[in-house]
């Protein structure tokens, strides 16, 4: 079953898109966000992890500058709307919007209590940041752009961590990639892999740059990661 729930953060109420497993209690992931919002693309996530037996929660990141926001990754429009949005975001009020969204998680019917986040672009590096600031069971990131510029919390990492990177994206140079791979290489607890040919969002549905093959090599391992970390 699949809706729409709204969630009493401590700056607000803000609304996340729920897909649910066929058999509870289960594992729950939020799912964080591209800048196009909770759009169609997000919800399929959710749906696919839901028929991997998690419980999927996708909250609104965007609800502090314009609540329901849903793009089109395929509009120039949209791409813009969007991109003034991820502008404009404040990330250090989303980690706190993304932790609540956790504790909501942890107790919200059907859940076993264990909460991990899974990120796109905007949301990698939501996932990163909320994997070094919150106790967080798990993170997965997919090429999350400006993480390098968070490198100097590594130390705080705690949580297990999943990375994927695509080796010619884009809006992470290879400096940039380099920088994590020797950040985390430092940490037991944290795999970064690397897709070599792949450039931004490869593992997007029907996006731009969407590569089956890896896609699918990239979500095997999240998935095989999710079910060791959540149980």
């Amino acid at each position: 079953m699949n809706d729409y729930v709204s969630i009493k953060g401590r700056d607000g109420v803000f609304g996340a898109y729920v897909a649910r497993p066929k058999v509870e209690p289960a594992s729950t992931v939020v799912v964080l966000q591209e800048l196009f919002g909770v759009n169609q693309d997000i919800r399929r996530t959710c749906e696919e992890l839901a028929e991997e037996g998690f419980i999927a929660v996708a909250p609104d990141l965007f609800w502090r500058l314009e609540p329901g926001v849903d793009l089109s990754v395929k509009s120039e429009e949209d791409w813009n709307h969007g991109l003034r949005l991820y502008q404009a975001y404040d990330r250090d009020d989303g980690v706190r919007d993304i932790e609540d969204t956790i504790t909501y998680a942890s107790t919200m019917s059907g859940s076993n209590g264990k909460v991990a986040v899974l990120g796109y672009c905007l949301g990698a590096l939501m996932a990163f940041m909320t994997a070094v600031r919150t106790d967080v069971d798990a993170a997965v990131a997919y090429h999350g752009s400006d993480t390098e510029k968070y490198l100097g919390e590594t130390a705080k990492l705690h949580a297990p961590l999943l990375m994927h990177l695509g080796e010619e994206d884009e809006f992470i140079p290879k400096t940039a990639q380099a920088a994590i791979k020797e950040a985390l290489a430092k940490k037991p607890n944290a795999t970064v892999y690397s897709y070599p040919g792949q450039r931004h969002a490869f593992s997007r549905h029907g996006g731009a740059h969407y590569d089956a093959a890896s896609a699918a090599l990239a979500h095997e391992r999240t998935y095989k990661f999710l079910h060791q970390q959540l149980g």
